[in-house]
């Protein structure tokens, strides 16, 4: 049975759900485990506090969000199809494990991620 999203705990269980399917990903995977080489002990308590401060207005994230991407960009560029990839499966794993007015809420929180982020990266990534 679906919960509603209300807890650290749940932004846990999301979390670790959805970069678990982002590793499993043909395309998304390697760049987080060989371009980027995520070191996951320290990349998801950071997105804990991300989520928690973006649904909960909870403080305790520090940093900033779009920088490494950045970066990543750099050494492999990124595409607005990796975003996409990147919000389908933040949207199934929302939906497999909550519902209610906080999983929707997230849900278009991260549409609005994904889209800000492939648009400025986009930008980045064309000829001036």
């Amino acid at each position: 049975m679906k919960k509603n999203l209300e807890t650290r705990a749940d932004i846990e269980l999301l979390v670790n759900s959805f970069y678990d399917k982002i590793r499993d990903n043909d395309t998304l995977g390697y760049i987080f485990d060989e371009v980027a080489k995520v070191n996951w002990e320290k990349h998801l308590p950071k997105m804990y506090s991300f989520w928690e401060m973006i649904l909960f207005n909870k403080e305790g994230y520090e940093g900033h969000p779009l920088r490494p991407h950045l970066v990543i960009n750099n050494q492999h560029p990124l595409n607005p199809q990796h975003f996409a990839t990147w919000l389908t499966l933040f949207e199934a794993t929302v939906d497999e494990h909550f519902e209610g007015e906080k999983a929707e809420e997230i849900k278009s929180r991260a549409k609005n991620v994904a889209l800000s982020w492939a648009f400025k990266i986009h930008h980045f990534n064309s000829p001036a």
